[in-house]
């Protein structure tokens, strides 16, 4: 599932309760019998994440939220795997408005291979593990 943050607007734990409760569908139309073998899910400690009101929301959804380690931006898959790999794909180029930096991201989604995204979650057990053995000191990015 991928949202784009209209211009202007903030990123709140009210909006990010309802990408939550968009997840859930997205999972159940996408990804059938899935919900029913339970869901781990993965964020960071963002102050929008752990509000109230997002976190009554992955209760509602019945996922299980695997525990964030505070300064822990080697753990966010995002910040080390996607959204790095994007950033290559997007550096020199101009946009000439916001829908084209849409229609740029999602034709580079499709393009990656599940292989890709596998790839992402299994150095993240790797980096995990890491974090588990130093006991959740900082860890230095590969």
């Amino acid at each position: 599932m991928i949202d784009y943050l209209e211009r202007g607007k903030t990123f709140t734990g009210v909006y990010y309760a309802e990408l939550i409760r968009k997840l859930r569908s997205a999972i159940k139309e996408k990804r059938r019998g899935k919900l029913s073998h339970g869901v781990l899910l993965h964020q960071d400690n963002a102050p929008a994440h752990t509000a109230a009101v997002a976190m009554v929301a992955i209760r509602e959804c019945g996922f299980e939220l695997l525990s964030q380690p505070p300064y822990s931006p080697d753990l966010a898959p995002s910040d080390y795997h996607v959204f790095r790999s994007l950033e290559d794909s997007l550096r020199g180029q101009s946009f000439g408005c916001d829908e084209e930096v849409i229609h740029m991201i999602n034709d580079w989604f499709k393009l990656q291979d599940k292989q890709f995204f596998v790839d992402g979650v299994i150095s993240l057990a790797h980096r995990w593990e890491k974090c588990v053995v130093l006991e959740g000191d900082y860890i230095e990015k590969l």
